[in-house]
């Protein structure tokens, strides 16, 4: 099989697909998240917090700033993605059938000659 029919078999199956089709919807929701972040939920949070901006909040430490306020805004924007995966994956499972559990196998080779055993003991 050559390198490039080895790659369209690979390309073209149903998992690779889905894998990209969900990176682009991630990468869409993703900058949903941000956007409601960074627009709605910081600017409150800097409210509340007696008017904090934490794109500026900053420890200068000599010549270098640590900006933890974009590390704390990152970290909303990850639990609020982290939270809504959640929400979708526990969706999915309960809309997934459960299999039925599968119907018993017959007794095994050692399980019939020990019912034959015993029948045979059982008679008189």
């Amino acid at each position: 099989m050559s390198f490039f029919s080895e790659f369209k078999a690979f390309a073209m199956k149903g998992n690779v697909i889905d894998l990209a089709v969900g990176v682009v919807i991630g990468a869409a929701f993703g900058k949903i998240v941000n956007s409601l972040v960074d627009a709605i939920i910081m600017p409150i949070v800097g409210i509340l917090l007696k008017g904090i901006d934490f794109k500026e909040a900053m420890i200068k430490v000599g010549e270098a700033e640590v900006k933890y306020g974009l590390f704390i805004q990152a970290l909303v924007e990850f639990i609020i993605i982290a939270f809504a995966i959640f929400l979708v994956v526990r969706t999915i499972n309960r809309f997934k059938k459960e299999e039925p559990a599968p119907a018993p196998a017959g007794p095994t080779p050692t399980e019939q000659l020990l019912m034959e055993i015993r029948d045979e003991l059982k008679k008189p």
